[in-house]
């Protein structure tokens, strides 16, 4: 268990993905992605969102992610944020998107 302290901790924010590029140095499946976060400015990510999603479905689509984890190295990627999603019966990630579109850097409740 956490504390709802430990929670408020997290930074969940919305972003729309504004770029995405194949990531071939990657152990598994994934792209690279640039979001644009609003006021919190534009991060990069990798994703292994190969199976459920292409390239140009990506463009433009809004997303939910953690802003305030620190860069984690990715092969020779720095991915700054955490895309989350929601594994389905063979692992594979599909998003978590708002129903409704909202600016990007809104805070998740």
């Amino acid at each position: 268990m956490i504390s709802w302290e430990d929670f408020e901790k997290i930074n969940i924010q919305t972003g729309t993905i504004v770029e995405v590029n194949d990531f071939p140095k990657a152990r598994k499946p994934a792209y690279r992605l640039k979001i644009d976060f609003g006021e919190a400015g534009f991060k990069q990510s990798s994703a292994q969102i190969t199976k459920h999603y292409t390239k140009e479905q990506l463009i433009g689509m809004q997303v939910v992610a953690v802003v305030n984890f620190p860069p984690k190295q990715v092969a020779n990627f720095y991915s700054e944020c955490l895309v989350l999603g929601v594994y389905d019966e063979n692992n594979d990630v599909i998003l978590l998107q708002p129903e409704k579109k909202v600016a990007n850097g809104r805070k998740i409740a």
